[in-house]
This record gives C-alpha cells, sequence and structure tokens, in this order.
C-alpha cells in the first residue's frame, strides 16, 4: 500500500425529499381531505476515525463523495425516506481543512470520533402540514432544501511517541529495523526512504511508537531535496532522536543543517526535547569517537550519545532515556487533562 498523506476531495451533502401535494379520494369516505406526507431529509457526509489505516490513498483516486437525496413524500401521508449518509473513514491523527487548506475544520484524533462535514437538506411539507380551519384544501407543499457542497482537504499527520531526524543515509532505517519489527528500506544512498514508517519499540516493559522521516537536507524549507512536507509529522512526536552520522567529515555541520530547517519550519519543532546521537560507531576508532562527540557537545550545547545501530552498541541506553522523557511528557499531558475536566465541573 502506498503513502499519502495529503488528499483534496469535493463533498455534497444530499437534497431533502420533496412535500407531497395529495388529497384523499376514497369510496363511502364522505369528506376526503389532504394527505400529502413530507420529504425525507438528504443524507449527511461524515468523517470518521478508525483504526487500522496509516495513509490517504482511499482518497487518491476517488475524490468525489456525493450523499443520496431524500425521498419525496407521497400520498396517504406517507413521508419519504431519508437519504444514506456518505461516511469518510480516515486514519487517526487526520486534520481536515478548508479549501485554502489553512482554515482547520477539525482535528481527527482519538478512534470512533465522527464529525458531520456537510449536513443533508431537510425534507419539504406535505400540503398535510398547511392544513388549518381557514385553509382545508391547501394545494401547496415545500421543496426540500438543497444539500452542502464544498471541498475539503485532508492531512495526515501520524501520531507517534518519538520521531527520527537527520541527513540522508544518517542510519535512521537502519535504527528503526534494529529497534522494533518495522522493515524499511535500507541502502547505501540518499534518499532511501521516500515516505515516514512507524515502528513499535518495547524497551524494558515500556513500549513507544518510533517515526522514521525521510532525511533532510540544506534548504528543505525551500524545498529543496523532498523539501519539508514530511515534517509535519513531527508535530505530534513528544520528543526527537536526531541521528548524526558518524563517518560524515564535518558532523558539527550535520547537526547544524537539521536544527536550520527545524528551526525554519517551525510549529513548535525546535522546542521539543532532542536525544542527540552519533550513529555508526562501529565504523569509527576509539580517537574519532571523542573527537567527533567532542564536537558535537559544542554545538549543541547538550549531551551526546554514541551509538550502531548494526551493532547495538549504545541504543539500549538511547531507548530507555527516550521511554523516561516519553513517560514524563505523558503523564504531564494526563495531568492537563485532568486539570481541564476539573474546571469543566459545575
Amino acid at each position: 500500500m502506498k503513502f499519502l498523506d495529503e488528499a483534496k476531495i469535493h463533498i455534497r451533502s444530499g437534497n431533502g425529499g420533496a412535500g407531497c401535494v395529495s388529497f384523499r379520494r376514497e369510496k363511502f369516505i364522505e369528506f376526503g381531505g389532504p394527505d400529502g406526507g413530507d420529504g425525507g431529509r438528504g443524507g449527511d457526509v461524515v468523517v470518521e476515525c478508525v483504526e487500522g489505516l496509516n495513509t490517504l490513498i482511499d482518497y487518491r483516486f476517488q475524490q468525489h463523495f456525493r450523499a443520496k437525496t431524500g425521498m419525496h413524500g407521497m400520498g396517504k401521508n406517507r413521508s419519504g425516506a431519508n437519504g444514506a449518509d456518505v461516511v469518510l473513514k480516515v486514519p487517526v491523527g487526520t486534520q481536515i481543512f478548508e479549501e485554502d487548506g489553512e482554515t482547520l475544520i477539525a482535528d481527527m484524533i482519538e478512534p470512533g470520533q465522527r464529525l458531520v462535514l456537510a449536513k443533508g437538506g431537510n425534507g419539504g411539507f406535505g400540503n398535510t402540514y398547511f392544513k388549518s380551519s381557514t385553509n382545508q384544501a391547501p394545494r401547496r407543499a415545500n421543496p426540500g432544501l438543497e444539500g452542502v457542497e464544498k471541498t475539503v482537504v485532508l492531512r495526515l499527520k501520524l501520531i507517534a511517541d518519538a520521531g527520527l531526524v537527520g541527513l540522508p543515509n544518517a542510519g535512521k532505517s537502519t535504527f528503526l529495523a534494529a529497534v522494533s519489527a518495522a522493515k524499511p528500506k535500507i541502502a547505501d544512498y540518499p534518499f532511501t526512504t521516500l515516505t515516514p514508517g512507524l515502528g513499535v519499540v518495547t524497551v524494558d516493559t515500556r513500549s513507544f511508537v518510533l517515526a522514521d522521516i525521510p532525511g533532510l537536507i540544506e534548504g528543505a524549507h525551500e524545498g529543496a531535496g523532498l523539501g519539508d512536507r514530511f515534517l509535519g509529522h513531527l508535530e505530534r512526536c513528544r520528543i526527537l532522536i536526531h541521528l548524526v552520522d558518524g563517518t560524515s567529515d564535518d558532523v558539527g555541520e550535520a547537526y547544524g543543517i537539521i536544527r536550520s530547517e527545524i528551526e525554519a519550519y517551525g510549529a513548535g519543532l525546535e522546542e521539543k526535547p532532542e536525544i542527540l546521537c552519533l550513529n555508526k560507531a562501529d565504523a569509527l576508532s576509539e580517537e574519532e569517537r571523542e573527537a567527533k562527540k567532542a564536537i558535537l557537545a559544542a554545538e549543541s550545547g547538550g549531551e551526546v550519545y554514541v551509538i550502531s545501530g548494526v551493532s547495538g552498541e549504545g541504543v539500549t541506553d538511547v531507548l530507555r532515556l527516550a521511554a523516561d522523557e516519553i513517560g514524563v511528557r505523558r503523564a504531564e499531558e494526563r495531568a492537563e487533562e485532568a486539570d481541564e475536566e476539573e474546571g469543566w465541573r459545575p
């Protein structure tokens, strides 16, 4: 299945059915009267957040969705049936925007969450509705209301606890394959990873979701390379794991490029906790390790962890540190949610 994280679709809710103009004409019944039924309501366009999906590929080949029109009313006070709804199923983490791509309508972050994007038109009244003491034979009925038509943009932002960032060939896919059951493509050339990948990591009975984001290069925020479009998947991550290729000539420059792109992108990514790792330690001598670790420490102003996704050196320590930090973030989020619920109590 191909990965698709953005789609533009056109939706239209159903029109309401028209009311009916009808009169009773039955043998042996002395007094007739209006008996026209109401029209049925048009179908809604509903978005539902479901588990088991991780891409918007379903909306690559079909972009137009239209709910059914309500049935018209009939004689003998028979109301028309309501039109069938259209349910659009989207993966967890999907955001829905207006056609401009900037005005947020909804953020679907919980399985089972439902939203009516376009409400169907109400059915028209039949002539029975207009009967009164002064108008006992109304010859009018309402047409159904028209449905709502609009274009919306679906944008998927993967929900992961931690995100891997780094230059192309920094060893992100190798790291993900080593710590989870994910099987990303691994090769010795840049831009092997073209779409984000997810893996579930388990360490010391604790588990979290790790996202592998395609590599960035200098000028990515201006569209260079694959651009920075995939950085949106990091917005929901609680922490970042930054991998720097230990075999590169200038590890300080490699670190600076990624940090510059993250800061240029914004959206709060630059404020997220970062675990900085000097990767591919299995290909470095002891002197090279110490020298490059010192360069990274001076550049970042923080702790640097020496690891190897191939040999597994230092990987467990990094995972434990990530799990600890994620646990703290989760506790803070639960406390904030509890405070909000407390504030809403009467």
